[in-house]
């Protein structure tokens, strides 16, 4: 079967829009193109039934209430909408927030903004997989604790925290319980009350929905919870999210989730055995390879390599028409080595030679080989032009970093 270039392998950055999906949203941009808060004729009906049957769909996927998904922009605002929005409606009963360090930017920059407005935050480290002990959480439960925001994937490394864990801890303390789940969210099976969060974040992008729109959920009863809304101007989203609601996006996010729930019982494992069949053949034929995340408890479609004695950038430039990452989306302009593997331990050196493999839908067998057979090729061409990887073959320790280079 014939390769074609370019491709695409970074699906944790985000996916394509789904066809079946953008069929759906194509009426909503010229045709029904109402407003839903336009009450008193049809254009705004259809756009109001269009926009509460998308809710409907994203929340059965989430295993909750129509009436408990919040329309927003994104992932990101769906966490600052959950954090800031419970910090400031719970402020009388305490200031104290528990994440974890590896959150990702939109968790850890609004806890760094309410520490600057008086709150206290804990974060937690994580093991060398890159999961939160619950005892730590238990353990940082204070009487003002008033939420624990842990993610349910981590965007990087692709580990799974043990959501249900803390949320039975969570649930015991009295305590509101948090999730960033925009890479859960159409990847694997969930339910909100299996889970016993209060407040879960989701993107549309990242599971074939468009770009721009998102959803928070909040739940509404055992508790009922309290949110100071973030956006005012207009009351939308009964009070607690201000703004016209874009119609085309909660379409193709309702579109994606529904799409999703029926690729959830095949897609999972197809996955997986394209990551493992990637994983498999590169440890079969490079040495000083380096897992990042949990080895089982992960996305099915992630798989994070650090590769010893190659620079990260390097090898992306090498490996030209195959779309990888060297790091989270968000932050990949950086040249700093990313927060997560430090977090897990990893140094420097470590850290900056890692890519970040994300499988999807569009991907074949054949892509996988072709990618393994580039990536190969590439790091043994660029470990040819480094002496610390001959060194090391001949047993030197090059200022420690063959201790700290293992294969998983």
């Amino acid at each position: 079967m014939a390769i074609t270039l370019p491709i695409y392998m970074d699906h944790l950055a985000t996916t394509p829009v789904a066809p079946e999906v953008f069929e759906a949203m194509r009426p909503y941009f010229c045709e029904r193109f109402g407003n839903p808060a336009s009450r008193s004729h049809p254009f705004g009906w259809v756009a109001e039934e269009a926009v509460e049957q998308a809710r409907a769909q994203v929340a059965h996927l989430l295993g909750c209430k129509a009436a408990e998904i919040v329309w927003t922009s994104g992932a990101t605002e769906s966490n600052n909408l959950a954090i800031k929005g419970v910090a400031a409606a719970y402020r009388e009963k305490g200031r104290h927030l528990i994440t974890s360090r590896i959150e990702h930017h939109a968790v850890l920059d609004t806890c760094k903004r309410l520490e600057q407005e008086g709150c206290q935050v804990t974060y937690l480290p994580v093991d060398r997989t890159g999961r939160v002990d619950p005892g730590d959480v238990e353990r940082a439960i204070r009487k003002e604790t008033i939420l624990i925001s842990i993610m349910a994937a981590n965007n990087e490394i692709g580990t799974l925290q043990p959501i249900v864990e803390i949320g039975r801890i969570a649930k015991r303390h009295g305590v509101l319980f948090h999730t960033d789940a925009a890479q859960y969210v159409g990847k694997l099976p969930l339910s909100v009350d299996d889970w016993q969060v209060d407040l879960l974040s989701a993107s549309a992008h990242k599971c074939y929905g468009p770009k721009g729109v998102g959803a928070l959920y909040v739940r509404m009863t055992k508790p009922r919870v309290k949110l100071v809304p973030q956006m005012d101007g207009g009351g939308h989203e009964k009070g607690r999210r201000s703004g016209t609601i874009n119609v085309p996006g909660c379409v193709g996010f309702g579109a994606a989730c529904a799409l999703a729930e029926r690729e959830l019982q095949t897609e999972p494992a197809r996955l997986l055995a394209l990551r493992e069949r990637l994983r498999n053949d590169l440890w079969s034929k490079l040495d000083y390879l380096h897992l990042n995340g949990h080895p089982t408890d992960r996305l099915p479609g992630n798989l994070n390599v650090s590769f010893g004695f190659v620079e990260g950038e390097s090898l992306l430039m090498a490996l030209k028409g195959i779309a990888v990452s060297s790091g989270s989306a968000c932050t990949s302009a950086t040249l700093e080595p990313s927060y997560v593997l430090l977090a897990l331990g990893l140094n420097a050196e470590l850290a900056h030679a890692s890519i970040r493999f994300g499988f999807g839908r569009s991907n074949t067998e054949e892509e996988v080989d072709y990618v393994s057979a580039r990536v190969i090729e590439s790091v043994a061409r660029l470990r040819a032009l480094s002496p610390l990887y001959d060194m090391a073959l001949e047993g030197i320790d090059v200022k420690g970093t063959q201790r700290s280079l293992h294969a998983c």
